[in-house]
């Protein structure tokens, strides 16, 4: 079978039901802006939906954060016995209720989904013809769900289909756009972050490459939002915010506390 024909069937098409479904909703209930808006509620869906798997990872994730100092004394302990440090580091992994096989399972499942997520508001966002509509009215389950017309497609004045980079001479402010973008993407990077921040010597390249792409991923990520669809950093921002909020529920500030006391003995000074 197709593949491409097995990724419509069973991300495409639902996420595009879903999308339209809201767009629907928030149209009877006469919302402005009901595209834009759209976008959110489906992310926050698709966040509820990834729930169970996105919280195993984080929870994992922290755990394996909790162990790092002991599994650096082991390898220290054992560093000529590669044997032994292997057993070792299997009962720590018991003792902390880490499966390590399990470790990569919510990732893999979330990242088909992200990706037909990306898929469907890309060709959303640029549905402003009668044909791109046809083809979005193809792909719908109920008639009842079918649109009628081409929807609007700004949100707040700022065209979902078009890039900040090319709104800039007409809309300057834009510029927030990415470099909130980025913001936001720093600030979940830093509460996934260790609370005691990246251990290691000074020549570990896995401590340094961490410490690094704490600061360039948001950096690529608010470069790439200036280059895409205003759409597209609308989904991104409301993912990411969603993130934030799920992580700080689940197991707090993380790495993000070591700036909030910066933060503190900074104001303290002042005061």
């Amino acid at each position: 079978m197709d593949i491409g024909l097995i990724f419509t069937i069973l991300l495409n098409q639902p996420i595009t039901n879903l999308l339209v479904a809201c767009f629907q909703l928030l149209q009877f209930l006469h919302i402005p802006y009901p595209l834009g808006f759209s976008i959110i509620a489906l992310t926050f869906i698709i966040r509820l939906i990834l729930y169970p798997f996105t919280a195993s990872q984080i929870k994992t994730s922290k755990k394996m954060q909790d162990m790092a100092p002991h599994i650096s004394k082991l390898k220290e302990k054992h560093k000529n016995d590669k044997k032994k440090q292997q057993e070792e580091m299997m009962k720590l992994y018991a003792e902390f209720g880490i499966n390590p096989a399990a470790g990569c399972l919510p990732v893999i499942i979330q990242i088909p989904i992200i990706w037909g997520l990306y898929h469907v508001l890309n060709s959303v966002v640029a549905t402003n013809t009668v044909e791109k509509l046809k083809e979005v009215n193809q792909l719908l389950y109920a008639d009842g769900l079918r649109l009628t017309k081409l929807w609007e497609t700004t949100f707040f004045g700022i065209p979902l289909s078009q890039a900040p980079s090319a709104l800039m001479k007409d809309m300057p402010l834009i510029i927030l756009v990415p470099i909130l973008t980025g913001v936001l993407q720093l600030i979940f990077s830093k509460m996934m972050a260790p609370e005691k921040g990246y251990q290691g010597k000074a020549d570990d390249f896995q401590a340094t490459f961490a410490k690094q792409s704490l600061f360039i991923f948001p950096i690529m990520i608010g470069f790439f939002s200036f280059q895409l669809p205003f759409g597209l950093s609308l989904y991104w921002n409301a993912f990411t915010l969603f993130g934030i909020l799920q992580q700080y529920f689940l197991v707090g500030l993380g790495g993000l506390k070591q700036w909030q006391a910066t933060a503190n003995k900074i104001y303290g000074k002042r005061n």
